[in-house]
């Protein structure tokens, strides 16, 4: 099982991640939504496409665009379509 840990809470937690450049991308229905919040980031990738990102909330403290996601990807990244993955301090293990 992976799970994905900020601030002591278990934000998501899979056995059915898809991994792709060294992130673990978690499906939707793997996160505890409560603590996600859409932020207005975005980024592009060249070959996935418009990242989305959140930003998570744990007992009070904010962790700014600490998880991203690709709403509509491209054809070669249709495979984490709306998956999210981590980083800023999460860990993934």
């Amino acid at each position: 099982m992976t799970q994905a840990i900020w601030n002591g809470t278990i934000l998501a937690e899979s056995n059915d991640c898809v991994v792709i450049e060294g992130n673990h991308y978690f499906p939707p229905d793997a996160i505890n939504h409560e603590y996600f919040i859409k932020s207005d980031k975005q980024t592009v990738c060249p070959w996935k496409g418009t990242a989305s990102y959140y930003d998570i909330t744990v007992n009070g403290e904010t962790n700014y665009a600490a998880a991203w996601y690709y709403p509509d990807p491209k054809p070669k990244a249709a495979a984490i379509k709306n998956h999210i993955a981590f980083w800023q301090g999460v860990l993934v293990s």
